[in-house]
């Protein structure tokens, strides 16, 4: 059997190769003495074993060809106690690796002192140190020609780089430490080269609020600074764009990335606590360097975009397709991107793939997959399982039915570049092995086969270097030639591949856990509802549409998993920010009015703070007390409302009193759909009604104010008319030599005279005006009025 085939099997090496490590072996006969004596130590002496960690830091090449020299670099440390003396690192190569399983395997032990290495190559291609002390990293290097590992045919090898040497309580040669890698060997080109698509994907976080600026612009809000370090040099989208623009490989976008970075060219603000701060000149120059950095990469290469946001798709199929309207957003999400990477990328994506996370399906996720229009499935081999008993990995592409095709990403190579490999240790190792299960796959059959690789949807940095690594390495190989994403799903599936989808219950609990819950769901689709009802009365509804509809798809995004509370924070700062909005419409409070009559009228204000004007509302005003007080002439009455930005409006409405007394009413804006709008505004109308003898009263009062009035101008005119009777002007000189006529009315006293007495005493408010003219006995004039 061919799994059998592991580190401790043989293989079919020349006679040659059987030779050397024979003689190696009896070579090695005093370690062997050496070892027989370990076991017979204390257990305090055989804690010293493994005591010495190595770090394999550089393995190159990565994948080695005849001709080659290989060079192996890395670090060993002293964990001990003791000093460790005459100690060396050396090379050994093992039995050919059969099986991909075996591979496995051997990666797990891969620094177990107590496995297998094989011969050591030994002689020259050895690093000596004198001594190692405890705690001391020292570095090595050696290089080997190929042709010394005595290689045969094509293969995966286990290469083992092991340090051996002596300690005060066991001073003899012994295996202290030990790294393990994987060699892959294709000395010449294979027959039949595997097709391999390797998926590069462009995901990030969500990045931007729904709030805007209320300029023409919108100027957008972003909720912190995370995207300008992940696209500054250096950063993990940065290493994204650079790496990935010289492989050959399927460029995978979130259309709302693109969306973000395109927002940071121009202006923009970025949250900073309670307050926030403007995008800088420098960053704004950084989003539009790296746009330009990634339109170049994609320039002639296949784009696949996915849902605006990156919808979770499983989420939504579990927790999601109950809550009404929550599919419309999958299509929404889906209509946009294209004409996001479109509009940014100047390139035209394919949206014909959906990728739900870690490629787990099952058939409510297939479905919800492929209702927004996509009609394959990026699936993973751990999910969607080969249950025939298959001896090797058949292609990517399975029909799983109604029209839709699985793209089986294949499980191994998708998970290789998993976890920390901030380390050149922890990264080699990872590439040695990538290229050791690809070499392993091609392999198994002669068959031509189309292989998908699918890794996270989120590489770090060192993640997507150590990727990179891995495909230069392996298009550069003998096994393997590139292809896209299209090519692959359209490839011929192998009849004997599994094409049943797995059961809900085989869903992975780890994923399930992680998911959107049912209320993110319900609060998505209460978004929903208030900004319809909000959109409706507004001049522009586009103003508020887009941004809040792109929100509602972040809302959805797979970023949230394993972030519970801040998708939860996000989805209520979204509706606060749009119930903020819809309140800026209102109408304004009113106290208790009093209506003196029975006909009056009542005004209501409606006040718009938006910066654009409402219409399509109606303002209704309804009476609570109906038999007391109407309005309009029933109990109620409506009026339509139009307001410009930054205005208010007010709307009186008649009212009709049929009763002194209190009465309440109630004033509510309603769309032009029946549906009301913001709080309504009641308060109370106090009717005073007045009699018809009271009326009289006043009446009267009036009038008698107007003849007074009269009576007292005419008495002005008539006196000033005797005043110019009585001193002509030809008397006037005489008047002033005659002797004094005590009848003459100007030489009378003022007693006399009919003046008021003190009348050139300082007057009195209440006093008459001093050219009132003196009452008299003789009969009145026409139509002067008679005092009493």
């Amino acid at each position: 059997m061919a799994e059998a085939a592991d580190f401790q099997g043989t293989s079919a090496s020349p006679a040659r190769r059987w030779l050397r490590r024979t003689g190696a072996l009896l070579a090695g006969a005093p370690l062997l003495a050496g070892l027989c004596q370990l076991s017979t130590a204390t257990p305090a002496e055989a804690a010293d074993s493994g005591t010495v960690s190595v770090a394999l830091d550089t393995l190159t090449p990565s994948a080695p060809t005849e001709g080659d020299t290989i060079t192996v670099s890395g670090t060993v440390t002293n964990n001990g106690k003791q000093s460790v003396t005459k100690a060396h690192v050396g090379l050994s190569v093992g039995s050919e690796i059969a099986t991909r399983s075996s591979i496995d395997t051997a990666a797990k032990d891969s620094t177990d002192v107590q496995g297998p290495t094989g011969p050591e190559v030994g002689g020259k291609y050895v690093a000596k140190f004198a001594k190692l002390t405890p705690g001391v990293a020292e570095p090595f290097s050696i290089s080997v020609p190929a042709d010394e590992l005595d290689l045969g045919g094509s293969g995966v090898y286990p290469l083992a780089v092991a340090l051996s040497g002596e300690t005060s309580a066991q001073p003899w040669e012994r295996l202290l430490g030990v790294q393990r890698t994987f060699l892959p060997w294709q000395s010449d080109e294979a027959d039949t080269r595997t097709r391999t698509t390797y998926l590069w994907p462009l995901v990030s976080s969500v990045h931007m609020t729904a709030e805007t600026g209320s300029n023409e612009q919108q100027t957008p809000v972003f909720l912190n600074d995370d995207l300008t370090k992940e696209i500054a040099p250096g950063g993990r989208l940065d290493q994204m764009v650079s790496l990935g623009k010289d492989l050959d490989v399927t460029w995978v976008i979130d259309p709302d990335l693109l969306a973000s970075v395109d927002a940071m060219t121009r202006a923009y603000r970025v949250k900073t606590g309670d307050t926030s701060r403007a995008g800088t000149v420098e960053e704004q120059n950084l989003a539009k360097a790296w746009l330009a950095e990634l339109q170049k990469a994609v320039a002639d290469k296949e784009v696949v975009a996915l849902p605006f946001g990156d919808p979770d798709l499983a989420s939504l199929a579990h927790n999601g397709t109950g809550v009404t309207g929550s599919l419309s957003h999958l299509d929404e999400a889906t209509d946009v991107a294209t004409t996001t990477v479109r509009t940014v990328l100047h390139v035209t994506p394919n949206t014909d793939f959906a990728w739900p996370v870690d490629g787990a399906v099952d058939p409510s996720i297939v479905k919800v997959a492929t209702s927004a229009g996509a009609d394959k499935v990026l699936a993973r081999s751990d999910s969607l399982q080969e249950t025939s008993g298959l001896s090797y990995t058949p292609s990517a592409a399975r029909p799983i039915g109604g029209g839709t095709t699985a793209v089986v990403a294949d499980a191994r190579l998708s998970t290789a570049f998993q976890g920390d490999l901030t380390r050149a240790s922890a990264s080699t190792l990872a590439v040695q092995r990538f290229l050791a299960q690809s070499l392993a796959l091609g392999l198994q059959t002669d068959k031509q086969r189309s292989i998908v690789v699918a890794p996270q949807r989120v590489p770090s940095a060192s993640q997507a270097r150590a990727m990179a690594e891995a495909l230069t390495a392996l298009q550069g190989g003998n096994w393997s030639q590139p292809q896209e994403l299209t090519a692959a799903a359209a490839a011929k599936p192998d009849p004997a591949a599994t094409t049943t989808v797995p059961s809900a219950s085989k869903y992975p609990s780890s994923l399930r856990r992680q998911e959107l819950p049912r209320t993110a769901f319900e609060e998505i689709a209460r978004t929903q509802d208030e900004l319809g009802n909000f959109k409706v009365v507004l001049s522009d509804e586009s103003r508020v549409v887009t941004p809040f509809g792109r929100a509602m798809n972040r809302e959805m995004s797979t970023s949230w998993r394993g972030h519970t509370a801040e998708g939860a924070g996000f989805r209520s700062d979204v509706e606060a920010y749009l119930d903020s909005l819809a309140d800026q419409v209102k109408l304004i409070d009113k106290s208790e009015t009093k209506l003196s009559g029975r006909s009056a009228t009542i005004p209501v204000t409606v006040q718009n703070n938006l910066v654009q004007g409402v219409d399509h509302l109606v303002l209704r005003l309804t009476s609570l007390s109906p038999n007391r007080l109407e309005i309009g002439g029933r109990a109620y009455s409506e009026q339509k409302v139009e307001v410009s930005g930054g205005h208010s409006q007010t709307v009186k409405f008649t009212t009709t009193a049929n009763a002194n007394g209190r009465g309440s009413v109630i004033a509510q804006l309603y769309t032009e759909d029946g549906q009301p709008y913001g709080d309504a505004v009641q308060f109370d109308v106090r009717v005073t009604e007045f009699t018809a003898t009271v009326m009289l009263v006043i009446g009267g009062g009036v009038l008698l104010l107007v003849l007074a009035g009269f009576r007292m101008y005419t008495q002005r005119k008539r006196a000033a008319a005797r005043e110019a009777e009585e001193t002509g002007p030809d008397e006037a000189g005489e008047a002033a030599d005659a002797p004094e006529n005590p009848d003459s009315p100007a030489d009378r006293p003022k007693e006399e005279s009919g003046t008021r007495p003190g009348a050139d005493a300082p007057q009195q408010p209440s006093d008459p005006g001093p050219d009132t003219a003196a009452e008299s006995a003789d009969p009145s004039g026409t139509g002067e009025r008679v005092d009493r």
